[in-house]
């Protein structure tokens, strides 16, 4: 089983040599190198997913990683069902976008530089989905952040993805410094950071507590939140949301990576790998599911105004990661796997169906300039169309049975999980809603950008439409692997491929119940699509007439509820102001610049007196050796 550490040592191997080698040599054939390595690791991907199907698990340690008294970790990896399903889902989501990479980046001075990112970028993914220690997970945790700075900021020429990459960085610290109190907090709990030794003894500490500020509180429950608090900045849930829209300064490929196959889905990944000790703590629990749903409702009221094409998707992804730490809260692990996995491709789509729109229009990304698409890119448009129809869940499509999982698991979750089913299904139809909005402002109408740019509009090449083609497949196809049972006895064939490691979820309806919420999210997904066609196919002027008339939450939507600038009044400022008087006033300019340039004055001032003792007169110096002859002898007669 040893071949299947390659699969994270490939694209580690392209990142070595094109980083080293790339920018004298490899140069703009960086990508021979990268998507082998990404194809081979899905390959192997493919072959560890067959083994787990036949019943093996994979549990390997490769050597011992720190050894200090009782504290032992090793380099290890764990395949099981869970790590199966996101293996495939990130190196099948990676090949393709490296694939893409090639036409969408051609030409770009840092190609080399790009590539060795994205091989970093995958290399680190797997690591954190392949360990089988919470440290290793640790260590693949801050990788890919580490990595999304790289990528965010790559055009670092352009001040807002230079500061959109620092933001990025520093946001997650937050959740990042919660996490690795949680990892610290398992060690000295279950004196072990092995996650079968971890999750085997989770019972033991049932009803134990820890004194926080003098506060008993329960052992578990501050463990999961300590952990979930690295989830709420990885995945992007509020309040640790701010990162994510910003993430759009850099090049579409990332921003397609980081929101559907990496780093976002991380915390979702964590949470489900760890889903024997959150199960532990119902307090626990329903943070996570009320924190998703509330997350999931908040996004999508941004995204029903914002104008760029990418920050609509992105926060879209905010959005549908809210339903899945609410499949999550509620006990429906395999059903925020399945959304995770069905969201990578309809996502991924998306996301490089827009990056293909803004190829064409030269790096235009505001929908109110574009308009009238569909004739002359209609491959990107009828991959966007199916993208669509996935996301908000008309069925059929792969979005309609993972989403629909989700709505009814949540039904059944008490009186919470009733509230946030309602809350889940409002989110669902502005979903519609706003998806629908970027098709008919894009592909639709007239086009409004300039006139001489309408002659040069066309189709992107085969390298960009032949990756947007097969992801559309994964879009349409993904989720006909967890047909509900109302629908197709033994149809949820992921659920229980899960159910070894996940368990079966919690609770069981009616058929009619089921029914019930399965035709009310059918019902919203096609109110959605019809309040976007009246307001910007047959009545294109009445957008503009609802935003005056309700200007106040307009204003409020549109600027995102004003939290960057709340951030930026209570943090970013004073963190600023801080820094410039005592960091800089007074640490650098009176202490440390004090040094500097005090002791060479302090020399200079001493030089400058002793020096007038160098007269070059022979009496001076007679003198001044007699003078200390005397003091010789003055010492020797009376002091000794």
């Amino acid at each position: 089983m040893l071949k299947y550490t390659l699969i994270p040592l490939l694209p580690l191997l392209s990142f070595i040599i094109n980083i080293l080698f790339g920018r004298n040599f490899i140069k703009d054939k960086a990508h021979w190198l990268a998507v082998p390595a990404v194809f081979g690791s899905f390959v192997l991907a493919v072959s560890a997913f067959m083994d787990v199907q036949s019943g093996n698990v994979i549990n390997i340690n490769i050597y011992n990683w720190i050894v200090s008294g009782n504290f032992n970790v090793t380099i290890g990896f764990l395949i099981d069902q869970l790590t199966a399903i996101m293996l495939i889902v990130v190196t099948s989501i990676s090949t393709l976008i490296f694939i893409y990479s090639i036409g969408y980046m051609h030409g770009d001075s840092g190609y080399y530089r790009f590539f060795s990112y994205l091989s970093l970028f995958v290399f680190s993914m797997l690591i954190l989905v392949m360990s089988n220690n919470f440290l290793l997970l640790y260590f693949g945790w801050e990788a890919v952040g580490l990595c999304s700075y790289f990528l965010i900021g790559f055009w670092f020429h352009k001040k807002s993805a230079a500061d959109a990459g620092k933001k990025a960085f520093i946001v997650n610290r937050f959740g990042d410094f919660g996490f690795g109190l949680g990892v610290i907090l398992v060690f000295l709990t279950f004196g072990s950071l092995e996650y079968l030794q971890v999750f085997g003894k989770a019972n033991s500490v049932i009803g134990q507590t820890i004194n926080i500020f003098g506060y008993n509180l329960d052992l578990i429950t501050v463990i999961c939140l300590l952990l979930f608090c690295g989830a709420i900045g990885k995945s992007a849930q509020m309040p640790l949301h701010v990162w994510l829209p910003d993430a759009m300064e850099g090049p579409t490929p990332v921003s397609a990576l980081i929101h559907a196959a990496t780093m976002v889905t991380a915390g979702v990944f964590m949470v489900a790998r760890c889903n024997p000790l959150f199960s532990l703590s119902h307090t626990a629990m329903n943070t996570v599911a009320v924190v998703g749903g509330i997350t999931a409702i908040f996004a999508a009221t941004i995204g029903l105004v914002q104008n760029d094409i990418k920050r609509v998707i992105a926060y879209s992804t905010v959005s549908q990661l809210g339903y899945m730490f609410l499949a999550l809260g509620v006990g429906a692990y395999s059903a925020g796997i399945f959304h995770l996995y069905t969201h990578a491709y309809f996502k991924a789509l998306l996301f490089l169906g827009s990056g293909s729109v803004i190829h064409a229009l030269h790096d235009e990304q505001n929908m109110q300039k574009m308009g009238g698409l569909k004739k002359h890119m209609p491959i990107t448009y009828w991959v966007f169309i199916l993208a669509t129809l996935s996301i908000t869940g008309i069925p059929g499509f792969a979005g309609f049975f993972s989403k629909d999982e989700i709505l009814y698991r949540a039904y059944l979750g008490g009186e919470v999980g009733k509230g946030l089913w309602m809350l889940a299904t409002v989110a669902a139809l502005l979903t519609a809603f706003y998806s629908w909005r970027l098709i008919f402002l894009t592909f639709h109408g007239k086009f409004r950008g300039p006139h001489e740019q309408e002659h040069h509009l066309h189709e992107s090449p085969k390298v960009i439409t032949v990756p947007l083609m097969l992801l559309a497949v994964g879009a349409v196809a993904a989720g006909w692997v967890g047909i509900p049972p109302l629908l197709m006895e033994h149809g949820d064939k992921i659920g229980e491929f899960l159910a070894p490691v996940l368990g079966h979820p919690h609770g069981e309806g009616s058929h009619s119940e089921e029914m019930m919420v399965m035709g009310m999210s059918v019902l919203v997904a096609l109110a959605g699509w019809y309040i976007a066609y009246k307001m910007y196919v047959r009545n294109p002027e009445l957008p503009q007439k609802v935003g005056a008339k309700f200007k106040p939450v307009y204003n409020l939507l549109y600027n995102k509820y004003y939290i960057d600038e709340l951030y930026n009044r209570i943090f970013v400022q004073p963190t600023l102001k801080f820094s410039d008087k005592v960091i800089l006033g007074f640490f650098d300019k009176s202490i440390i610049e004090g040094v500097v340039n005090g002791v060479p004055n302090l020399i200079g001032v001493f030089s400058s007196k002793f020096r007038k003792i160098q007269t070059g007169l022979l009496s001076n110096y007679g003198l001044v050796m007699a003078a200390g002859a005397l003091a010789i002898i003055g010492y020797m007669l009376f002091l000794r």
